[in-house]
């Protein structure tokens, strides 16, 4: 919108009184809304653009001031531009590091804590075959992951799509009766059908202190499956594929796109997103790209 310095900070300064969001819609019983939360809070900052734009300014100091950030939350955000300078990580020749080169990508549609437990389900469920073999499981996790998808009631019995996504116990569960973590598998049908919840009852999710040590750099899990014989089967892994430490490639980023995108636009609308995608860097615009992805 090429706003000059002062109407920059007016957008800044109403975004960052009037958008602040509870975590509340993650936790618990996921509603709707969980879905649509970045969304939505991605349109408050361009419509806080707009109105400075427009010439309308905003409350300050947002952070500092008698009723800001600092004194309503009991924090000290300390000095904004020293905490990022710390942060800068140069690059021979290049100056600081991009924060796009350290991005990790979930490589399966559920919460991103839960991507090791489903590729240890899904290797372990190769080695067992017959998931009616299966008496119990028990994961070992970061405290992160047991906090958001592995410590409530709900998570044992998800009754909605978002509380599935975002329930440790279920995902493992499903990667290892079903052998696949796709669309499928948070179809209401699915997360509710009777036999799951039975399944979930010898589910349990543990705390590992090592694990957590590793936590944010490694999102780590430890899927424990005890067979009807009485063998135990094991396997962890602590950078799931798509973590920036264990990269996709593209086809397998595509993959992926494709594998959620041409159910609902079709082969040939995915295909012009991806090639759109392929090239943002060089685009002068958006506008063509946002146009790809309407449904029509």
């Amino acid at each position: 919108m090429k706003l000059d310095l002062e109407k920059t900070r007016h957008a800044i300064n109403i975004a960052g009184v009037n958008c602040a969001a509870f975590r509340q819609a993650r936790v618990g019983e996921l509603s709707h809304w969980k879905g649509v939360a970045f969304a939505n809070a991605a349109r408050c900052g361009v419509y806080a653009a707009l109105l400075a734009r427009a010439g309308m300014t905003g409350p300050a100091p947002i952070f500092e001031g008698q009723m800001g950030f600092e004194k309503e939350l009991g924090v000290s955000l300390g000095n904004v531009a020293e905490v990022f300078d710390k942060k800068k990580e140069a690059m021979p020749g290049k100056g600081p590091a991009s924060m796009i080169l350290k991005t990790s990508i979930k490589y399966w549609p559920a919460e991103y804590h839960s991507q090791s437990a489903i590729e240890a389900a899904l290797f372990l469920r190769k080695e067992i075959g017959d998931p009616t073999k299966i008496q119990s499981v028990r994961i070992e996790s970061h405290d992160a992951s047991v906090d958001i998808i592995g410590s409530e009631p709900e998570k044992w019995k998800p009754e909605t799509r978002e509380t599935a996504d975002h329930s440790l116990p279920y995902i493992t569960s499903i990667a290892l009766i079903d052998g696949e973590v796709t669309d499928k598998q948070f179809q209401p049908e699915r997360f509710t059908d009777p036999t799951i919840w039975k399944f979930l009852e010898n589910v349990t999710v543990q705390r590992n202190d090592e694990l957590s040590s590793l936590y944010a750099k490694a999102v780590a899990n430890i899927v424990h499956v005890t067979l009807q014989d009485g063998r135990e089967l094991t396997k962890r892994v602590d950078y799931p594929l798509g973590n920036a430490l264990n990269p996709v490639t593209d086809k397998q980023l595509e993959g992926k796109f494709n594998a959620l995108v041409v159910p609902a636009l079709g082969e040939a609308s995915a295909k012009k997103i991806v090639d759109l995608g392929w090239k943002l860097d060089e685009a002068k615009r958006v506008d063509e790209l946002l146009a790809a992805c309407v449904m029509k």
